[in-house]
C-alpha cells in the first residue's frame, strides 16, 4: 500500500531538532522524501504499523504532529506531479 506521511515538528528547542532528525531518519528508512517533511512510503500494512508506532513514540504530541494519507493499492491514479524535482517510480528499477 502507498502511504503519504507528513510531519511538523517544533524545532524551537534542541530536543525538537533531535525529534525532527529522528522522524526524518525513520521515514527515509521506509520511504522516499518528496518534499521537506513529506514522504511517500510503498509499504506492507505490518511494516507501516511498526513505522507508525516508532514515529508516534518519537514526537511530542503537545508540540508536533504527524499526518498519514492512505492512498491504497491504486495510488498511481491518485498522485499528480507538476513542477520542479523530478518524480520517481517506487516500483521501478533503481540504478545506482
Amino acid at each position: 500500500m502507498m502511504v503519504l506521511i507528513t510531519y511538523d515538528v517544533n524545532t524551537s528547542s534542541p530536543s525538537g531538532q533531535k525529534r525532527l532528525n529522528k522522524v526524518a531518519k525513520h521515514c527515509q528508512n521506509w520511504g522516499q522524501r518528496v518534499q521537506n517533511s513529506v514522504f511517500e512510503c510503498l509499504i506492507e500494512p505490518q511494516q507501516f504499523a511498526e513505522l507508525k508506532k516508532i514515529l508516534e513514540s518519537i514526537i511530542d504530541p503537545k508540540k508536533d504532529s504527524l499526518r498519514y494519507y492512505y492512498l491504497g493499492s491504486n495510488w498511481k491514479n491518485r498522485i499528480e506531479h507538476v513542477g520542479a524535482k523530478q518524480t520517481y517510480d517506487p516500483e521501478g528499477v533503481i540504478i545506482t
